[in-house]
């Protein structure tokens, strides 16, 4: 399959992601799903026991993916590929969320500090009958962090819309000892994992 244009449906409320996008070049609509607990959600995130994080991460990307498929049948909207993404923080195998409140998050720093924790992201597309993902897995090291500074951290407000309670983007990127692997991933969106998956679909960014 061939698309005259570089056009996709984005299934995500993520302005971190929509701006990967446009780096890429890409050009998208938003496809919005309802997100959270109940039956009114598109999807569930609950984690399976013993599940892996990164089968995690790729599990809720698909899932999301067809979702977004399934809205875009039901709005009879115009057919071009769905992209859908999630990306999950993982101390071993424990996925650290996104914090309920303010104590939630400064728990997950202070477990964070000092180690070496794992962002799994991945990426799902779907289009037609056909479903593909791919998965980038990457190694960070944050620095010792003293309590003054994570709880001021937190009060900036950064951490709550975010997996691990903190963005590598913004002002917690001057806690990052090290990374090996995506740092695109770890914003939210791999670029290279992305645009290979787009370019089997006939999208090429390049």
């Amino acid at each position: 399959m061939a698309f005259l244009e570089k056009h996709i449906y984005l299934a995500s409320r993520s302005a971190r992601r929509r701006d990967i996008l446009k780096q890429m070049g890409v050009s998208f609509e938003m496809l919005l799903l309802r997100e959270g607990a109940g039956r009114e959600a598109d999807f569930d995130e609950t984690v399976f026991p013993g599940e892996h994080p990164a089968k995690y991460s790729s599990r809720v990307a698909r899932m999301k993916a067809e979702a977004g498929w399934a809205r875009l049948e039901q709005r009879r909207l115009l057919r071009y590929p769905v992209l859908a993404a999630d990306t999950a923080v993982a101390i071993g195998d424990e996925i650290l969320g996104k914090p309920m409140d303010r104590e939630d998050a400064v728990a997950m720093l202070k477990r964070l500090s000092g180690t070496t924790h794992y962002v799994h992201s991945a990426v799902a597309v779907k289009y037609d009958g056909r479903l593909d993902e791919a998965l980038s897995t990457t190694e960070v090291r944050m620095r010792e962090l003293e309590d003054d500074e994570i709880r001021r951290y937190v009060a900036s407000g950064e951490p709550f819309d975010k997996a691990g309670a903190y963005g590598i983007q913004g002002r917690a990127s001057i806690f990052i000892e090290q990374i090996s692997g995506s740092y695109s991933g770890v914003v939210g969106l791999p670029i290279y994992e992305t645009a290979r998956l787009l370019a089997s679909f006939g999208l090429r960014t390049a």
